[in-house]
């Protein structure tokens, strides 16, 4: 190995993942050391993602059990986690266990959904099943990067893509009262946030030229915003959210509407917002209404507000394969391991995809 720190992608080879290897292999202080595929174990990784073979070479999928024996023999490594949720903590727990038993302490962000909640009673409420690793989650801090100056943990779980979209838009909000605790959520998604397997209802051909809501009042990332803003803000509001499936393959746009605590104006949200962002280096506030082709492929997300004295609107963007997954894991894993937060991260987005 060279003298960057070895990282190992679990659930290789998903969209987040391939999203992933990108970014680790223009990364100044990682080196991409195994993608983890119990499904394709033996096959290239360029075959999944023939974008990334010229930078890949003739890296294969290796078995989650090998990844796990990698993390064991390296002093010192990098777990970024893309496998679904209720699989993925039991990946985790078993590597961490094996390399814990080896002397080795690998660090892992997350980017399931599998320790969002503190509360292993909280997840079990939402997906319907018991936590795979419940002993596993005082062990990890979830929150937006900008949400949370110190990490008083050894791993950290990124929220999913709606919810960083949504908490991007709502935390300042409610962190700087000046809403009354009660938000409405339109946010429509690409068909990669489907993720990699076509289905009913998500296959590209058939969200082309519509759109429309599923699982409105009833998703279950409803509750993790929920949960999450209370933890950054310390209030307790009612979300009210509705998913859309847009018409494009990449990127988030939300919407997140209530009523002000007190009149103002746009320009006094616009100002509040950016006060909120400063120094922090991928959440740009704009005076025009935020577009989606703005910050595809990239880790900036975009913000935006209107107000009326009344009631405020604030307009987010993000790409959902990388702030709202790849990226944002990347950002927290600079974090944890003292790289600067922009480490390989500050490419801007292409514009015209």
């Amino acid at each position: 190995m060279s003298q960057r720190i070895p990282v190992i992608v679990l659930g290789g080879t998903g969209y987040v993942a391939g999203e992933l290897a990108r970014l680790v292999l223009g990364h100044p202080g990682l080196e991409l050391a195994a993608v983890a595929s119990d499904s394709q174990p033996g096959e290239s990784v360029a075959g999944a993602f023939p974008h990334l073979a010229p930078a890949l070479g003739d890296l294969a999928f290796c078995p989650q059990d090998d990844a796990a024996a990698l993390a064991a023999r390296l002093p010192r490594s990098a777990v970024l986690a893309a496998a679904p949720h209720g699989v993925s903590a039991a990946l985790i727990d078993a590597l961490l266990s094996r390399a814990e038993a080896a002397g080795s302490h690998p660090t892992v962000v997350d980017i399931s959904a599998d320790y969002r909640f503190a509360d292993p009673g909280a997840y079990a409420a939402v997906y319907g099943h018991g936590h795979g690793a419940p002993a596993r989650q005082p062990q990890f801090s979830c929150a937006v990067p900008e949400h949370l100056a110190a990490v008083k943990t050894p791993h950290v779980a990124h929220p999913g893509c709606f919810s960083t979209a949504t908490l991007l838009a709502t935390v300042p909000l409610l962190a700087l009262g000046l809403i009354e605790p009660r938000v409405f959520v339109s946010a429509v998604t690409g068909s990669t946030g489907a993720g990699r397997k076509p289905g009913p209802g998500t296959h590209h051909p058939q969200r082309h030229s519509d759109l429309y809501s599923y699982n409105g009042l009833a998703h279950r990332h409803g509750p993790e915003i929920a949960a999450l803003a209370q933890a950054a803000t310390g209030v307790a509001a009612d979300i009210a959210f509705v998913p859309h499936s847009g018409p494009f393959a990449r990127g988030i746009h939300a919407t997140v509407q209530a009523t002000l605590a007190r009149p103002m104006q746009t320009a006094d949200v616009i100002d509040a917002l950016r006060q909120f962002y400063a120094g922090r280096p991928f959440v740009r506030v704009l005076d025009a209404p935020p577009r989606v082709k703005d910050v595809v492929t990239s880790n900036y997300a975009h913000l935006s507000a209107v107000a009326d004295g009344r009631t405020v609107a604030v307009m987010s963007v993000i790409d959902n394969l990388v702030k709202g997954a790849a990226g944002g894991g990347v950002q927290w894993m600079n974090r944890l391991l003292g790289f600067e937060e922009t480490a390989g991260l500050t490419a801007p987005a292409p514009g015209w995809t």
